[in-house]
């Protein structure tokens, strides 16, 4: 028997630690591939709600407000399309998940025609990507180099400045949110999973979007489906530890040790055959939020918690990861996104009008020039639950967050949300309707230190294997585990590490579905390879 398998015969229990998009899908595996009991499973979160980083809140009175925003893609996100296909939405039982994204996209095409603006408004064209000679072998030194010599090496050891000046990297970097001290290893495994984005990058045509935001178009379906199906949420709960044996090299998880709220401490004993799934760490950990006039601030401290149980796990056992490598640099990870919240459509118009977009084509457009490389894209509305008619959103956020603004000479995370309205509206050179925008628009702002901390350059053991050697009863979820070849800052990522689990832990032979290379596809690379000649 494999090493990583556990026993035959059915776990009894299974605890989930933290309600994330990756134990969601841990349960829905549990009961649709391993026909385990929904009443046997527990999900254990700290916070109000599931979902985890997939978030999306509000009201048309206040303002409305969504952390980040997720792009999702036919070709690699195997793992989450296997997912939602069997999820119901929540209009119509006989109607997948999966089914509404297909339908939602063919009649609302992504279609980005003003994919890049400069400084004097002016739309480029995006589609010549500037590569040089130069640029295309610092590409290809890095495709061919091996994860083990590049290491903890960064992105602006493997190419010149002018790479970084032309219009590709302005694409790339602002669609997946790449810095160039970001790990190389990490940008070639992007390349590698998204080779066939490069003939539509400057357009964006290969990305999908989701009706509603993703908590009211996968969090809300999914986390119905499984209490449908007897899975127990259990809010205000905290792990803050987890005891381990190991026994001949067969490791197993005891005992979990937790708070709950408005009871205090206890522990949960797990027999042999019972299961803990934990998620570790958080992307979104320490989030604050900001208003018209008000600046969110920059958390330094740790101070929800939310890495607090994998910085204790990691004490237990040298292949548990090391999470220091990855919430000690907030300078390194962080960033800042903007939520407006319109009742006029006036902005939505000019935008419209500006870039030639379709309405609700949801297309990214970036300012090539800003001081804080700013982004923005427009959402087909209604895009929240309940969002009436005459109420619109805008999301956007700014990679650079420490250079002075070129309309508001401040940094971006020192500016209040009516300031990044300033300098958005003075980036499109929109002034002659600024005064309607500003007094029909709210604009929150959300500040996340470790946002991009999964990028951070890392050594092979600075993330724990998904089920580590020996385990029997449990298994490591979501954005800092180790999937090989797989691409980190994706819901795909989350979603592939909790089937990975459930079918090794349970011992099920199901396929799980590879990680896409487009290289595999002679098409595909060559309409890549043409493209980065062009």
């Amino acid at each position: 028997m494999d090493d990583t398998m556990i026993d035959s015969g059915r776990a009894s229990k299974a605890y989930l630690v933290g309600g994330g998009i990756a134990s969601l899908a841990a349960a829905a595996f549990l009961i649709r591939d391993g026909e385990f009991p929904g009443e046997n499973i527990h999900v254990l979160e700290r916070l109000p709600l599931a979902g985890g980083s997939l978030d999306g809140s509000g009201s048309p009175e206040r303002a409305y407000v969504t952390r980040g925003g997720r792009m999702l893609e036919d070709e690699a996100y195997t793992c989450l399309w296997d997912l939602l296909g069997t999820v119901p939405t929540l209009d119509d039982p006989d109607v997948s998940v999966r089914q509404e994204i297909i339908d939602f996209n063919r009649d609302w095409p992504t279609d980005a025609k003003a994919r890049l603006i400069d400084r004097d408004h002016r739309i480029l064209d995006a589609s010549r990507l500037g590569l040089d000679a130069h640029d295309r072998l610092e590409l290809t030194r890095l495709l061919v180099t091996p994860e083990s010599v590049i290491g903890a090496r960064r992105i602006d050891e493997f190419f010149s400045e002018h790479f970084f000046a032309t219009n590709f990297w302005a694409m790339w970097r602002t669609t997946f949110a790449f810095q160039n001290w970001h790990s190389a290893i990490e940008l070639k495994r992007y390349f590698l999973r998204f080779l066939q984005e490069f003939p539509r990058i400057h357009t964006l045509a290969g990305v999908r979007r989701t009706r509603l935001n993703q908590y009211d178009s996968i969090v809300r379906p999914l986390t119905r489906w499984l209490v449908e199906c007897g899975v127990r949420f259990e809010h205000g709960v905290t792990v803050t530890d987890v005891d381990f044996t190991e026994h001949d090299g067969i490791r197993r998880a005891r005992r979990l040790h937790l708070e709950r709220a408005g009871s205090g401490r206890e522990t949960i004993e797990l027999a042999d055959l019972d299961l803990a799934l934990i998620t570790l760490g958080s992307m979104t950990a320490d989030a604050a939020y900001g208003g018209d006039d008000t600046v969110p601030e920059l958390i330094r401290d740790k101070r929800d918690g939310n890495w607090a149980l994998w910085e204790t796990l990691s004490r237990k056992a040298p292949d548990f990861g090391r999470p220091a490598v990855f919430n000690g640099n907030i300078a390194e990870a962080a960033w800042e996104s903007f939520t407006l919240t319109m009742r006029s459509p006036a902005l939505l118009k000019r935008i419209e009008e500006f870039s030639g977009n379709a309405p609700g084509t949801g297309a990214l457009m970036t300012f090539k020039d800003s001081p804080w490389l700013m982004s923005i894209v427009v959402p087909r509305p209604p895009h929240f639950a309940g969002q009436p008619e005459g109420v619109f959103t805008l999301w956007g956020y700014g990679l650079f967050m420490d250079t002075p603004g070129e309309y508001t000479a401040k940094a971006l995370s020192r500016c209040t949300g009516r300031e990044i309205l300033t300098e958005l509206l003075g980036q499109l050179g929109f002034d002659d309707i600024a005064d309607e925008v500003r007094a029909t628009t709210t604009v929150t702002t959300v500040m996340m230190p470790y946002i991009t901390s999964q990028f951070a350059r890392r050594e092979v053991r600075d993330r724990p294997r998904v089920i580590p050697h020996g385990a029997r009863n449990f298994a490591f979820l979501g954005q800092y585990v180790e999937i090989p070849e797989d691409v980190v800052f994706t819901v795909e990522y989350s979603v592939r590490g909790a089937m990975h689990a459930v079918h090794r832990l349970l011992g099920l032979d199901l396929p799980t579905p590879a990680v896409h290379h487009a290289l595999t596809d002679p098409a595909a690379a060559l309409a890549a390879l043409r493209t980065a000649l062009g």
